[in-house]
């Protein structure tokens, strides 16, 4: 077999997703995976740029990191690529001014974003605001545009690690009622 320095020629770089990767969650944070520490601290030793992925919506990088690093992983924020952070791109590159349906853990990310006057709504695994009053606000705000708007932060099913209820069923809820009744309003 080819040593590892053989296998990795011509490679420049290494995405690693960090959920199931770098440390399974759960209560407390969760553990590292076995071996993931030290397998990180030798891509790093290497010549390879080193970058991380997350779909997780419900701690800010910052958070998110700050658990890594007390689990003994070399990682920085700015090497990680969150739907968060990408979604403020996204809000600031078209001008949108979200309302938000989201977990209070990551509302620190929308710290720049202008919600005032919502033209879209962002929605994400928004745990205990998930509430008639809110879902009815996000309806209502997709209802009051010529051309709505609606963001998920993340779709994929629930597992045995986070059983509680996510995002999925609510998104495909309020784009399906907004679709039907824009549908009838011009019928």
């Amino acid at each position: 077999m080819a040593a590892w320095s053989e296998r990795l020629a011509g490679v420049r770089g290494v995405l690693l997703d960090i959920s199931g990767v770098l440390h399974d969650s759960g209560e407390g944070g969760g553990v590292p995976i076995p071996g993931s520490v030290e397998a990180l601290a030798r891509l790093k030793r290497s010549q390879l740029k080193v970058r991380f992925c997350t779909n997780e919506s419900q701690k800010s990088r910052g958070d998110l990191v700050g658990l890594l690093r007390h689990m003994g992983f070399d990682i920085s924020e700015d090497e990680v690529t969150a739907p968060a952070p990408a979604t403020c791109l996204i809000l600031k590159e078209r001008g949108l001014r979200p309302h938000l349906l989201i977990h209070d853990g990551i509302r620190s990310e929308f710290a720049q974003i202008d919600t005032s006057n919502p033209n879209c709504v962002v929605i994400a695994d928004a745990g205990e605001s998930f509430s008639y009053q809110n879902m009815n606000k996000a309806f209502q705000v997709l209802m009051e545009l010529d051309n709505p708007v609606l963001i998920s932060l993340g779709k994929g099913p629930s597992d045995e690690h986070h059983p509680e209820v996510k995002a999925d069923g609510y998104v495909d809820d309020l784009a399906e009622a907004v679709d039907l009744l824009l549908q009838h309003a011009h019928q």
